[in-house]
């Protein structure tokens, strides 16, 4: 972190000459200022205290900032820069200022392009050298937060599963690209996530990413969110204003439940989408932008093409690359992992002590069918965290979570119909007729696999892990 103090410095910065005097000058210039400062003589010796700060993640005084003169017996400044370049994938993993007593200008500009933070000439003047590595502790304080952010993002789209794994090959391979995305899914399943992923796979992580819910927008608003207004231009504009489009220039913009934005809209969408000009209301004067477009939706949108509800080229526009987020129900094997963090999140929030869930509790998760998808999980998990006493036991499930399992698990072989008996015993509820129905069913799968679960679970398409748990919950067990 960096001191607010204008004249404070907090940091560790790592210092690279061959001469002792401009070592020991400006380490007592930057601990004076209150930094943590460490030499080295070689750009090869500064190489090598770089990654192991890069490469312990917990290290209490990670190397923030590192200063470097150009010219160095072996490995120069430059060819250094050049180094840490590629351990970032293009960009330095921390700000580097170079220092020469000869500089050309041909070394500033490979400089520039190879990333240098600021580059600048000996003999040092002690406010140019404050002032530099001040900017480049909060530009490296700024960089560390987009990380934790974009960690987070990734973190979110939990899960092990086949239509996760799939997901996630899709958001890597079109993350690389400029394409368009239409983003496809329920309620609840994450499409707004996925769309953050996107942004941080691609080149433009480094600019905003701006969301804008069309459903939310009464329809004679929109406009003016999107694409800003003149001052004037209405009743009530009392002032220019900016819209979406411009504030997400260089980076990524979410237009969320497309198919709930009204036509006319969609129509001058189409136009900034082909020309890459948009009009603020009541201007005159084009305005460029540069934005990468993706779209979400729970509705279908083929289906609102052809009522008339969505404009063909608008959808055509949109849907480059489409990509579908699966519902809960389609990864069950994911629960676990699901309720496990989100369990963790929503103790960690709260401030309460971490929690365990028994097996019971889980495996009535397991067996819920989440129509609200992983929003709807995430909500039950904190719920039950705040509530529940101890850890999660069955007794603290929501009732319209475990419905009367209680009741299903107690009533033994007899209240079950067999698979095909076409008719349910009087009394017996959806829930206890459903696990009826699943049981039998699950029972002639094993039986014709011979009891071997890992094929059952194949032929069934579903996780091993998910399957034992489903027969435990159902009481299922050979010569049972």
């Amino acid at each position: 972190m960096v001191d607010d103090a204008n004249t404070g410095l907090a940091g560790t910065i790592l210092v690279i000459d061959d001469e002792r005097n401009i070592r020991r000058t400006l380490r007592m210039v930057l601990e004076g200022e209150g930094a943590t400062v460490l030499d080295a003589e070689t750009a090869e010796a500064g190489l090598e205290l770089i990654q192991r700060s890069l490469a312990d993640s917990e290290a209490p005084q990670p190397i923030q900032v590192v200063m470097a003169d150009v010219l160095l017996p072996g490995m120069s400044g430059l060819q250094l820069l050049e180094q840490l370049s590629g351990l970032g994938g293009g960009t330095p993993p921390v700000p580097v200022i170079l220092i020469s007593g000869h500089a050309t200008v041909s070394d500033a500009v490979r400089a520039t392009r190879l990333g240098a933070f600021d580059f600048f000439e000996k003999p040092l003047a002690r406010d140019r050298v404050v002032v530099s590595v001040r900017n480049a502790l909060r530009h490296y304080a700024s960089e560390a937060e987009l990380r934790l952010l974009r960690a987070r993002a990734r973190h979110e789209l939990i899960g092990e599963s086949r239509p996760m794994t799939e997901l996630q090959r899709q958001i890597t391979r079109v993350g690389a690209t400029r394409a368009r995305v239409l983003i496809e899914g329920e309620s609840g399943t994450g499409k707004e996530l996925v769309a953050r992923a996107i942004h941080e796979a691609s080149e433009r992580r480094g600019g905003p990413f701006i969301k804008v819910n069309c459903a939310a927008i009464p329809r004679e608003l929109i406009e003016s969110e999107l694409f800003g207004h003149e001052r004037g231009a209405f009743t009530g504009a009392t002032g220019q204003k900016k819209g979406l489009f411009e504030l997400a220039h260089g980076g990524t913009l979410l237009l969320d439940e497309i198919g709930d934005m009204d036509l006319n809209a969609q129509a001058k969408v189409l136009r900034v989408l082909q020309s890459g000009e948009l009009l603020r209301v009541g201007g005159e004067k084009p305005i460029k932008v540069d934005v990468r477009v993706l779209a979400a939706t729970h509705r279908n949108l083929k289906e609102q093409v052809q009522s008339g509800e969505f404009r063909e080229d608008l959808y055509f526009r949109l849907a480059v690359v489409p990509i579908s987020v699966p519902p809960l129900r389609d990864r069950p094997g994911d629960i676990a992992l699901l309720c496990r963090h989100y369990l963790d999140v929503a103790c960690r929030e709260n401030g309460i002590s971490p929690k365990r869930i028994s097996a019971a509790a889980q495996a009535a998760l397991e067996a819920h069918a989440w129509p609200g998808n992983v929003r709807e999980l995430r909500n039950v998990m904190e719920r039950m965290a705040i509530l529940s006493d101890g850890d999660i036991d069955l007794d603290e499930v929501p009732l319209d979570i475990r419905g009367d399992g209680d009741d299903a698990a107690n009533s033994g072989g007899d209240a079950l119909v067999q698979f095909g008996d076409g008719a349910a015993p009087p009394g017996m509820s959806l829930k206890n007729f459903r696990d009826s129905v699943e049981r039998a069913f699950i029972l002639q799968r094993l039986n014709e696999h011979g009891w071997n679960v890992s094929k059952t679970a194949e032929a069934l398409d579903v996780e091993r892990t998910h399957l034992h748990k489903k027969m435990k919950l159902l009481g299922i067990a050979r010569g049972g």
